[in-house]
């Protein structure tokens, strides 16, 4: 799958190894590289859906994003690059239409409450 970043600083922190570790510690830098790699390789969003990092649609002021485990209570949280995003019949997300991202950041938004 295509990635791309909406955030320059935040791409070049996570492709150099040193400063991803050094801006998020060890857990969440070997988690975030974890979660990009899945995401390289799938060749869709259904690819993913299922595997361990609990791939989620996002709902209320942030639906249209995903999210996806880091540490506690970290998130990866990206978007479609597919618009207006797949929907079906029953106007849910198809996520097997889903061929690239955008990565938007990586956040606690539960603090957003």
């Amino acid at each position: 799958m295509k990635i791309t970043f909406t955030d320059k600083k935040l791409e070049k922190i996570v492709n150099d190894d040193r400063k991803l570790l050094k801006e998020f510690g060890k857990l969440r830098a070997e988690k975030t590289k974890t979660r990009l790699a899945q995401l390289r390789f799938a060749n869709t969003l259904e690819d993913v859906r299922h595997l361990p990092g609990n791939y989620h649609e996002l709902i209320n002021n942030r639906k249209g994003q995903w999210a996806c485990d880091l540490d506690q209570p970290y998130r990866l949280i990206f978007t479609p690059h597919e618009s207006p995003i797949p929907t079906n019949e029953h106007n849910q997300y198809i996520w097997l239409e889903i061929s690239g991202v955008e990565i938007i950041e990586i956040i606690n938004y539960h603090k957003e409450k």
